[in-house]
């Protein structure tokens, strides 16, 4: 049986008497990407926010087997990448200078000079998201659908085994959003590697996704392969209306623009 590259085991989240997260718990094996899907204020963004370490929970998070507080910084950057909803561009900054952050992890020291496989797995990450003729422009004259491809290449640039992404397709227009998706499942290719990906859009999930967590108020409500969560028992319940045969029809529109 092949051992969980990524698990949350019992995760509870409370704020005084509130639970926002009740007793959750999923795996993730290599090549899996897994969906955490619901309606607004489920706790999908609160959920992968405590496997992130952002915020605090009660339960374990395992890495390989190994809790993820026992981690140091730079071995959890090297093994988990985080994209968040939203990014700070306060500086001008180039393209290739915030793509380069994503290699800290791999400096001996503050001071540590770049080596030649930090310029690799930059030109790498640049070359993957369509930016290597954006190398030199400045992040605060990008569209969203560019700013969003550059921090995605700054992830891309820790080598990570896992991708957490919350929302990554967030506020982007429909070719904007297959643009991201189809690079992540482009990185997911190579052996080893997994994602978790909050999604608001169930037709988006259904399209990329291989695996999917349903929330409903705090609780799980239904995890497994996404055929056997995407199912109108459980869509109807957590979302109180038929959504089954509106996600079919959306689903059609992005099979139909592979």
């Amino acid at each position: 049986m092949q051992m969980s590259i990524l698990e949350a085991n019992n995760i509870s989240v409370r704020y005084g008497n509130l639970t926002i997260i009740d007793n959750v718990s999923f795996s993730l094996e290599e090549n899996q990407w897994l969906m955490v899907v619901g309606p607004n204020g489920a706790g999908k963004s609160t959920l992968v926010n405590a496997v992130s370490q952002y915020i605090n929970y009660s339960g374990r998070v395992l890495y390989a087997g190994c809790d993820i507080k026992l981690l140091k910084p730079h071995e959890l950057a090297r093994n988990i990448g985080i994209l968040s909803q939203s990014h700070s561009v306060g500086y001008d900054f180039t393209v290739g200078e915030v793509v380069r952050l994503g290699r800290y992890a791999y400096a001996p020291s503050i001071f540590s000079s770049k080596s030649k496989g930090d310029d690799e797995a930059v030109a790498k990450a640049l070359q993957l998201t369509g930016l290597t003729e954006l190398v030199n422009q400045s992040v605060l004259t990008l569209s969203g659908g560019e700013l969003q491809r550059t921090f995605l290449a700054q992830v891309l640039a820790q080598d990570p085994k896992v991708l957490i992404l919350d929302e990554p397709t967030n506020h982007l227009d429909l070719v904007y959003q297959k643009q991201i998706f189809n690079l992540i499942r482009e990185w997911m290719n190579e052996t080893g590697r997994a994602a978790v990906s909050v999604v608001h859009d169930l037709s988006l999930a259904r399209a990329f996704g291989t695996h999917a967590i349903l929330l409903d108020h705090g609780k799980c409500l239904a995890s497994g392969r996404i055929d056997d969560v995407f199912v109108p028992e459980n869509l109807n319940k957590a979302f109180s209306m038929d959504i089954h045969s509106w996600m079919h029809l959306m689903y059609g529109q992005w099979e139909k623009n592979d």
